[in-house]
């Protein structure tokens, strides 16, 4: 929590604490299904604001991240996976 005897908020609770209390408040409300529902809308959001070069590039930049942090084994791990699912196994 916000220490709220900081003589620079006034007693107020600063834009994160109230950010993390709403965040908070909202996840006890609400279910799986609202959280897919809102990330599809804003999925479908972004697909329309974007083209396919955005797309490019943010695949690539996980991409990058992905191989920075895992290594050789990941791969055929994921790569086999993917293969046996493909193959109805």
């Amino acid at each position: 929590m916000a220490n709220n005897n900081n003589s620079n908020n006034n007693g107020k609770m600063s834009r994160e604490e109230a950010g993390r209390m709403g965040g908070n408040a909202t996840s006890r409300n609400h279910d799986k299904e609202f959280y897919q529902d809102i990330g599809e809308k804003g999925g479908e959001a972004t697909s329309r604001s974007h083209d396919k070069e955005f797309y490019q590039d943010i695949g690539e930049k996980g991409g990058e991240a992905t191989s920075s942090s895992h290594d050789k084994e990941f791969y055929q791990d994921i790569g086999r996976k993917g293969g046996n699912r493909n193959s109805g196994s």
